[in-house]
């Protein structure tokens, strides 16, 4: 524990400014080839639900589980008032959740704090699996976390900083594309359940005008997080 925590607290010298480009490069080819976002799509998922929950808990409703599916589809469960404010955040959370996360991730690294990513990511991701209610789910966070924590403790310096380096970038360029596909599934009239939808029930504001929301802030999380991670290249 010793160890970690030196890791956590302590800085790291930040990559050159090749190695920010080029994790940036490779996380945009997983985001934008269909057959490697069909599997880095998952990450997002776990971001999404995960953020689902954080906001269940902050706004005070008790958080019943999380599912997670092979299609890359998920489900939190919290109980408490059907209306509301905390209802209001729940819904609000999961699409929006990947980008702030990934510009949490940025301001660390921008402080020069990569392990601390690294180590605040195993944490996350042992906390979620405590909720998980599904076989898949389990097996999902399961992987991320070893394969994070694995990084973590046994690779070098260098490596362990372009992993963070790289799922930072995944996590802002990613975060908008769901929204967009959720818009082109509320076209077809397939997504009447959406986040999108219930916060509309909910507030009487169109789904459409979430939709943007949803946009406006993960895009905005892209531009500014991108602009801490180069700003700190050398």
């Amino acid at each position: 524990m010793g160890r970690v925590w030196d890791d956590v607290v302590g800085t790291q010298p930040p990559p050159t400014s090749p190695v920010v480009w080029v994790t940036g490069l490779v996380a945009l080819v997983l985001v934008a080839v269909p057959v490697t976002w069909s599997i880095g799509r998952h990450v997002v998922t776990i971001a999404h639900e995960g953020s689902h929950g954080v906001a269940a808990l902050l706004s005070g409703r008790r958080l019943a589980g999380i599912r997670l599916h092979s299609d890359t589809s998920g489900l939190t469960v919290s109980r408490g008032r059907p209306t509301g404010p905390g209802m209001v955040a729940t819904a609000a959370a999961g699409y929006v959740g990947p980008g702030l996360l990934g510009l949490g991730a940025a301001y660390l690294l921008r402080e020069r704090h990569a392990l601390a990513v690294l180590w605040l990511a195993v944490l996350l991701l042992g906390l979620l699996l405590l909720q998980i209610r599904n076989f898949y789910g389990l097996y999902a966070v399961l992987v991320a976390g070893l394969g994070v924590f694995a990084v973590s403790w046994w690779a070098d310096e260098q490596l362990q900083s372009w992993v963070a380096y790289a799922g930072t970038w995944f996590l802002l360029l990613a975060a908008p594309r769901p929204v967009l596909e959720l818009q082109a599934q509320r076209r077809r009239g397939r997504a009447r359940t959406s986040d999108a939808d219930t916060l509309a029930r909910l507030t009487r504001v169109p789904g459409l005008v979430w939709v943007g929301v949803f946009l406006l802030v993960t895009v905005g999380c892209l531009v500014l997080g991108a602009g801490w991670l180069l700003a700190r290249a050398r």
